[in-house]
């Protein structure tokens, strides 16, 4: 079981929201937030970024926070505590393998995928380790 302190998540900002963000969109069933705080924590993150409703086919649901500032990804952040808060979650909890990118990599991030290997070598090795279990 994975978990994740909402209120201590040990990452930055950008990096817990991009992953809270994914993690409301995947459609995972052991997570433990109801899909409608699931649904409210995007809606609303998306409402400020964008002047377009949400979209509703899962596969649109990703948030492009590159166009944001600093003040845009703080309130990303407060909404997202804030809705986890009022529904008494403290802590995120799911049981989910690693999977495989459903998106390939662009170019541009390659070089940083690259690094990310070798900075934490066992990332690749965990992937491949729950591959081969089935």
């Amino acid at each position: 079981m994975q978990s994740l302190n909402v209120q201590r998540p040990g990452m930055p900002d950008l990096q817990f929201s991009l992953f809270v963000l994914a993690l409301c969109t995947s459609e995972v069933p052991s997570l433990n937030v109801p899909v409608s705080v699931r649904n409210a924590i995007f809606d609303r993150c998306w409402a400020l970024v964008n002047e377009s409703p949400a979209p509703t086919k899962p596969e649109e649901r990703v948030l492009d926070l590159r166009s944001g500032t600093e003040v845009t990804l703080e309130a990303i952040v407060e909404t997202i505590r804030t809705l986890l808060a009022e529904a008494g979650i403290s802590t995120l909890t799911w049981d989910h393998p690693p999977s495989e990118p459903t998106r390939t990599s662009t170019p541009e991030a390659l070089p940083l995928i690259e690094r990310m290997h070798k900075l934490y070598p066992g990332l690749r090795d965990v992937a491949d380790r729950a591959e081969h279990a089935d």
